[in-house]
């Protein structure tokens, strides 16, 4: 297969976390989401990231969503938000910080060389409760959702170590021309865009439980 590198972006953090415990209406919960820098490479393979930690594997983890990517260009935006938070890579629970990443213009199905890996654009970050406990505030939850800047997983199509300083470049364009912010803005509006729904039932990149809960939006 030959690869077209058309343009380029760069990891500025690789994170991992570790369980921490936390409470949610009386009750203990184990949760990945707080995740920091890390200062070697991390290794990505085919559902999950090496050493990292998944307490939810339903949402979380598997051939989908192994790798979770936030960009780094909307860290400031938060930062003017939630000032008071000690700030540092890894607080929106992603893996891999990178510096470019614009949903805006990021197509699920596309495939971007990653480091020494190989990935797939799949879907992108719906946000929960967790969150809310990572920021100390329930609010950011619909924040995130208005923002449309939710990151993306990624399949692993070659598994390989990712590092600061390591470029995401884009190897081949999906075809469908389905950006992410045009998947995640028709997941959480009440009436559908035909033409998007229609798109992403079409997408195999889209998990196929997740296809199949659209397709009671098609009208």
């Amino acid at each position: 297969m030959v690869f077209f590198y058309l343009y380029t972006m760069k990891v500025v953090s690789t994170n991992i976390g570790k369980v921490t415990t936390i409470k949610w209406h009386g009750t203990t919960e184990e949760t990945g989401i707080y995740k920091y820098p890390t200062a070697h490479p991390i290794f990505l393979g085919s559902e999950t990231v090496k050493k990292d930690i998944v307490t939810d594997r339903k949402h979380h983890g598997g051939i989908y969503k192994a790798c979770y990517l936030y960009s780094a260009d909307f860290y400031p935006y938060w930062k003017r938000k939630y000032p008071n938070l000690s700030w540092d890579w890894g607080m929106f629970g992603e893996n891999i910080t990178v510096e470019g990443l614009n949903e805006t213009t990021l197509h699920i199905g596309s495939v971007y060389s990653l480091g020494d890996a190989l990935v797939e654009i799949t879907v992108p970050r719906e946000p929960c409760y967790k969150l809310g406990i990572r920021f100390n505030d329930q609010k950011v939850v619909q924040e995130f959702i208005a923002h449309e800047h939710p990151g993306t997983y990624v399949r692993i199509l070659k598994e390989g170590n990712v590092a600061k300083g390591d470029s995401f470049t884009l190897a081949t364009e999906a075809s469908g021309s389905l950006t992410t912010v045009d998947f995640y803005r028709m997941l959480f509006a009440q009436e559908k865009d035909q033409q998007i729904l229609e798109k992403a039932l079409k997408n195999e990149a889209i998990p196929a439980d997740k296809r199949e809960k659209l397709m009671r939006f098609l009208t």
